[in-house]
């Protein structure tokens, strides 16, 4: 498990591709030490194990599912991207419970800095949309973000002058894609609602049945 609070930025050394998988070298000597080989890392939002790391760099084996579905596939030498390693017992969880799983991808609209701030609109499938709640959380590239408004396919995040400078977040251009995992809670909820309404014996949701399911 993740917080989406990025602890440090990685330059793309190297991606090699092979048959079945693909070797992406990471230059991260500001990740904090020691890092164990098996050990977890959120990599733009994609949870990846750690295969090699030295002082400097941190090697993964990346297989081609993960490259299809996210932004991983794309990434080319001296790239930047998002780092976090994995959430352990006692830490404090800052941003929100983020899994490493990316849902899909989103791309970039419009990017809007005005007085209300450094404003980034992303044009979304319509999976990931009804997932995506006003003022709920969300995962771009890895970052614990809120929801500012969502409309038809297209949600909208503000950016806070921290995040510009310390994620990937503010090297972003319009047209740019990003990796997307939609909160989990959000995700249950409304899974679970249409699983209800779809079966014919659980038509009608009712107060009782949501209390029997733990709602209450």
């Amino acid at each position: 498990m993740f917080t989406g609070v990025i602890r440090a930025m990685g330059t793309v050394q190297s991606i090699r591709r092979g048959s079945t998988s693909a070797r992406l070298v990471l230059k991260a000597p500001d990740l904090p030490r020691p890092i164990s080989n098996g050990s977890s890392i959120c990599v733009n939002g994609v949870c990846l194990t750690v295969a090699k790391c030295d002082d400097t760099n941190i090697e993964y084996d990346v297989v081609p599912e993960t490259l299809s579905r996210s932004t991983l596939g794309n990434l080319s030498v001296g790239d930047r991207v998002n780092l976090e390693p994995s959430l352990r017992m006692g830490d404090p969880l800052d941003g929100h419970m983020v899994q490493g799983h990316v849902d899909g991808t989103a791309q970039v609209r419009e990017i809007r800095v005005n007085d209300d701030g450094h404003v980034i609109e992303l044009l979304a499938d319509e999976s990931l949309i009804s997932f995506t709640i006003p003022k709920g959380s969300i995962a771009v590239d890895g970052v614990s973000l809120t929801v500012v408004d969502v409309s038809n396919d297209v949600f909208s995040i503000a950016i806070i002058p921290t995040t510009l400078k310390e994620t990937t977040l503010g090297l972003l251009k319009v047209n740019d894609k990003v990796n997307i995992e939609t909160d989990i809670l959000a995700r249950t909820i409304v899974t679970t609602m249409k699983r209800w309404r779809s079966s014919p014996a659980e038509s009608s949701i009712t107060m009782d049945m949501l209390r029997e399911q733990g709602f209450f």
